[in-house]
């Protein structure tokens, strides 16, 4: 089993689905509201403990209702909350969302509240995990001073450090130096490096510009198209899987949480972007973000299926 650790934000999702969204100054009749686990950093962590890793997130949440949504769904999933603290006064994360039901399309505004409050001292506290993990994980929705300790401390142990710069921000292009695996979509891939992303000679371009930075191994997502690699020497594009999407909401967050547990596994890297493929595949076809992270003999049957890859 491997295990995943890294600072990462906690939400809880307010989503609300419609026939269709709206523009600017009407109001849509909806047809259902739910409230769900979310932030990326959960998100991944909870596709990680799914697909078969011991997960340690460390994170943020408020003393309200809000933060019971989370600590009941971490205590059912039986995922640790040794490093999720409840600050004074803190009011826990949330992202409000829109789900188009005409073709699962989504658009969001996430509210960090307590999430704010992951900073380099409470990645520092969790020190001796880090030398005992298999892969370090993190995004950018907590703090940038997390993310470097997360860095630094993968470095010290020598773990392999993989970034899910999303969502973009402005951040000093030195974050990305000694990064062993940079995760962008298409848009964030554009935005870091300058380069607009629609074909795989594009990624080679944008990807030319990450390894500048001092980045290892280049993945950007594609959605539909799949995911392309490379580090530098050898390119990959692994085909997207054609599955019935319901909701596309927690794609990506499924797609870093599965190709985490299989790094941290030791799996080469074209089995891990195959294995991570399929779990974001599943997810698609699921309601909700954290809930729609697969099972891993979900995964492993798919992988088969799909790929002829039986681990």
């Amino acid at each position: 089993m491997a295990k995943i650790i890294g600072p990462g934000s906690l939400n809880v999702d307010i989503t609300g689905y419609a026939p269709h969204l709206p523009v600017g100054g009407e109001t849509t009749k909806g047809t259902t509201l739910r409230f769900s686990p979310g932030g990326k950093g959960s998100n991944q962590m909870t596709a990680a403990h799914r697909a078969g890793a011991d997960v340690r997130l460390i994170g943020r949440r408020g003393n309200d209702v809000l933060g019971d949504i989370l600590q009941r769904f971490y205590a059912d999933e039986g995922m640790s909350e040794q490093y999720i603290a409840s600050p004074d006064g803190e009011e826990t994360g949330s992202a409000l969302i829109e789900i188009d039901e005409r073709d699962a399309q989504n658009r969001i505004i996430v509210i960090p509240a307590a999430n704010g409050r992951v900073d380099r001292a409470a990645v520092l506290a969790a020190e001796a995990e880090f030398a005992s993990a298999d892969a370090v994980l993190t995004q950018l929705e907590t703090t940038v001073e997390a993310v470097i300790a997360a860095k630094e401390l993968a470095k010290k142990y020598g773990k392999p450090f993989i970034l899910n710069p999303a969502p973009f921000i402005e951040i000093d292009k030195k974050v990305f130096d000694g990064v062993d695996y940079v995760t962008p979509n298409e848009t964030e891939a554009e935005e870091f490096t300058g380069i607009k992303v629609d074909t795989v000679e594009d990624c080679k371009k944008a990807a030319r510009v990450f390894f500048d930075m001092g980045v290892k191994n280049v993945i950007i997502t594609l959605g539909v198209r799949g995911a392309f690699f490379s580090d530098g020497r050898t390119e990959l594009l692994i085909p997207a899987l054609k599955m019935k999407a319901v909701e596309t909401t927690g794609a990506g967050d499924a797609f870093n949480g599965g190709f985490a547990t299989a790094i941290g596994e030791g799996l080469d890297v074209e089995t891990a972007l195959k294995f991570a493929t399929c779990t974001s595949a599943i997810s698609v076809t699921r309601l909700g973000a954290a809930q729609s992270m697969p099972q891993r003999t979900e995964i492993l049957a798919l992988l088969q299926e799909k790929f002829g890859i039986q681990l």
